[in-house]
């Protein structure tokens, strides 16, 4: 029967030769302390993308950091340990910097959830008649930021009415913000410089 010190020994070759040493960080050896049943079959489905490659190790490092870097998850370790392996793979810091900015707008969701909440409820109040834009006809200004933000960002969709006409100013500013992926000029480019399929990193709808 092998000792617990060789089975770890023999798990964290495995990890370092399927994942790469710079992946095993502290977080996986507190894996492997609390649950070494965890840390090896966490190991084997973390490994069958890499074993695969349908997806070329530049670009599973790129979508790593859209995880990592998203506002529900914000680890660090993580973010650093993938754009170091990304660089190896060839990524430019213009790609990197695309996936952060793609991913900044993950947390937009926050509206586009809560603010028709907020709407119910002001129906519900009896306050959203009485408001001086909501539910009102889009005025000059708001029909042009909604012209802007289909133009840029290619689409529109009815949860952006209400949020337009409650907060003309922070819905313009969340236009520029996120349209920075979209519109930015690199190397000549555009429309920024992730391949299509890899702009499918980009969280909204």
């Amino acid at each position: 029967m092998a000792s617990s010190s060789n089975v770890r020994s023999d798990l964290e070759e495995q990890f370092v030769r399927e994942l790469g040493k710079d992946a095993l960080d502290e977080g996986w050896q507190d894996v492997f302390r609390a649950s070494p049943e965890l840390f090896k079959a966490s190991l084997a489905l973390r490994s069958v993308p890499r074993k695969k490659r349908h997806l070329p190790l530049k670009v599973q490092h790129l979508i790593s950091i859209a995880v990592d870097s998203s506002s529900t998850h914000l680890y660090m370790p993580g973010i650093q340990a993938h754009i170091r392996e990304a660089f190896k793979e060839g990524a430019t810091m213009a790609e990197i910097v695309e996936v952060i900015e793609l991913t900044s707008t993950l947390g937009i969701h926050a509206c586009n959830i809560g603010v028709p909440l907020l709407v119910e409820v002001m129906k519900e109040e009896g306050i959203y008649d009485s408001h001086p834009t909501a539910g009102k006809p889009f005025d000059e200004h708001r029909k042009k930021l909604r012209e802007e933000f289909t133009r840029k960002r290619g689409y529109w969709h009815q949860f952006w009415e209400d949020f337009l006409k409650l907060d003309p100013e922070f819905f313009e500013a969340y236009v520029d913000f996120s349209s920075i992926p979209w519109t930015k000029s690199v190397d000549g480019s555009e429309n920024g410089v992730l391949e299509p399929k890899v702009i499918l990193i980009y969280p909204s709808p």
